[in-house]
């Protein structure tokens, strides 16, 4: 291996270890890193990659990894650089798993269980918060996030309320810019994974592989997106319960590095270590391929005014969602005065102190949990 190999190990192996806190943290992270210290490449590159990233699916601070891994030592480097921010994640979700599949019944555990969920619901309202804000630019907008919440709590499919809300946002645009005679001739075509399973509550590695790979490959938004997602195609289906969807998700939150790596959690609840691995696998795969082979086409996708317009809608859909997930939470988790009580302390204390480490609040919210089952 050479220097240029062994130095992105290292960088993003301590990346992936000491990386609490989210796709922002991990940014902020990167570039420090390699922009600051180490100068591998310019801030103005920098920010052309974090655009990059934000114009493909898929989990942005992992792809930040494999794009800087690619700059560094080509493909290789890309290889590497992914890999070794994933893999502690996986690993240290991985043996969450394991723990929680042995002794997660146990009643010494659920008390520290039952103070995360609500914590966990505050979190997700403080990443969304900025979010909806950024992208909540015009009256179209607010009437799509209206739209999509709206039929996002009567359980359509989060597949086609994205992509919906995108080429809704398209046909008004066309509309109001009489574009339908005039097409952008830089616009890119989009291609949609319109298949979906309907599995029955045991499900063959192979469609677990499926359904992962496909949500890896359409997963517009923010990490939080993907566990609506988990519940339109796992819980909804009876594969998986919304206590283990919880749950995976405050294993994904207390730990470092990628919010994807949550799946190996679900994985191995739905089938063992095999399901562990495709899981990840699964979910993981379409970001190597994107950062690989659509990296040549980023200018003229970021030139197109027709896909920011569609970006732009998605944002707004990839929100909608995320608060119906919430709402949906919300009524199975806040069920009495303590969950009641953690929830908005939890709240409090993510929008009072922003620069808290979700990590600590996921921790409070457990041993509040754990205290107030004392009293």
């Amino acid at each position: 291996m050479n220097n240029n190999l062994k130095e992105l190990a290292q960088l993003f192996l301590k990346l992936g270890i000491i990386g609490f806190g989210g796709p922002a943290v991990h940014i902020a992270m990167m570039k420090e890193e390699v922009v600051t210290k180490k100068k591998w490449i310019t801030e103005q590159h920098f920010l052309d990659l974090i655009g990059a990233t934000n114009l493909i699916p898929g989990p942005n601070s992992t792809e930040m990894a494999i794009h800087i891994g690619h700059e560094r030592a080509g493909w290789k480097g890309l290889l590497v650089a992914g890999l070794c921010f994933i893999c502690p994640a996986v690993l240290i979700t991985g043996f969450f798993a394991w723990v929680y599949k042995k002794y997660g019944q146990l009643p010494e555990i659920q008390p520290f269980i039952y103070g995360i969920k609500p914590a966990i619901i505050a979190i997700i309202l403080f990443a969304v918060f900025p979010l909806a804000k950024k992208s909540l630019k015009t009256v179209e907008l607010y009437c799509v996030g209206i739209l999509v919440l709206i039929l996002s709590l009567l359980k359509f499919n989060e597949l086609y309320l994205l992509f919906g809300a995108g080429f809704f946002a398209l046909f008004v645009f066309g509309i109001k810019n009489k574009l339908f005679q005039n097409t952008d001739q830089n616009f890119l075509s989009i291609a949609i994974f319109p298949f979906s399973f309907s599995p029955n509550t045991s499900i063959s590695n192979g469609s677990l592989f499926l359904i992962f790979l496909k949500i890896g490959a359409i997963l517009y938004g923010s990490g939080y997106v993907l566990f609506a997602f988990l519940d339109s195609e796992l819980v909804a289906t009876g594969i998986l319960s919304r206590r283990q969807l919880m749950d995976a998700i405050a294993v994904g939150q207390f730990t470092p590095g990628p919010v994807f790596s949550s799946v190996t959690f679900i994985g191995y609840q739905i089938n063992d270590w095999t399901g562990a691995l495709l899981a990840t696998v699964g979910i993981f795969l379409p970001s190597f391929l994107f950062v690989a082979l659509l990296n040549p086409l980023v200018k003229k996708m970021r030139s197109s005014k027709l896909f920011a317009v569609f970006l732009d809608a998605v944002n707004v859909a990839s929100v909608a969602i995320i608060l119906a997930v919430c709402v949906d939470m919300g009524m199975t988790t806040i069920t009495d005065w303590r969950t009641i009580c953690i929830g908005l302390t939890s709240i409090v204390i993510a929008f009072w102190f922003k620069n808290i480490n979700s990590s600590l609040i996921v921790i409070g919210g457990s041993v509040l949990g754990y205290l107030l089952t004392l009293v």
